[in-house]
């Protein structure tokens, strides 16, 4: 019994460790080709396989974008959980989630690709996507907010849903604007910007 332990421990990590391979490759090709322009041998020869062997662990190319996101989300969903049960400070919880954000797409250009323009290239992929991790994500900004509304630090007369779609939208914008600079400059410090705005507003008190 043993024996098999470690051999389906070995497979298991040769499966891992060829699906990682394939969904990075997916990741640059799709960044640089385009989703829609990109082939399944586009995919293997980045990954330096035969083509059969991508459908060995992958049923088409919208799988591959699947689990892209999927896979991307859930780290940064566990992640984002791990540090905020460790805040108590709603305020401060929204600044982590600013800093996470930026930082985690802001040191992987070619991801934030994907996200930005190659995962919103049809409504089809948009109604899958936000039915998916994007929801639970929301729903954390949300929950936050709401906290702080009940704790006294928020102001009330504003919807808690309301408040976390513009704050991810901020965020998100603040993405865009950054793959698509001819300008070179660091994502995560964007962070206080959108931070300042949301808690601040545009009134000079």
């Amino acid at each position: 019994m043993a024996r098999r332990s470690k051999a389906e421990t070995s497979i298991r990590a040769v499966v891992a460790d060829k699906r990682e391979a394939i969904l990075r490759a997916a990741i640059k090709v799709f960044a640089s080709k385009g989703y829609f322009n990109s082939k399944v041998a586009d995919i293997a020869g980045e990954a330096g396989i035969a083509d059969g062997t991508v459908y060995l662990y992958f049923k088409s190319k919208d799988e591959i974008l699947h689990s892209i996101f999927d896979r991307a989300m859930a780290d940064f969903i566990a992640e984002g959980k791990r540090e905020l049960a460790e805040i108590t400070d709603p305020a401060e919880k929204l600044k982590r989630i600013a800093e996470l954000h930026l930082e985690r797409l802001g040191a992987d250009r070619d991801l934030a690709i994907v996200f930005q323009v190659e995962l919103r290239g049809s409504t089809k992929f948009m109604q899958e996507f936000s039915a998916a991790g994007f929801g639970e994500y929301l729903e954390i900004i949300r929950g936050t907010i709401a906290d702080g509304q009940k704790s006294g630090d928020f102001r009330t007369d504003i919807k808690a849903i309301t408040a976390a779609k513009l704050y991810y939208g901020a965020l998100d914008e603040m993405v865009t604007n950054w793959i698509l600079s001819k300008r070179t400059y660091p994502l995560a410090p964007m962070a206080v910007e959108v931070l300042k705005v949301f808690f601040g507003g545009m009134r000079d008190k």
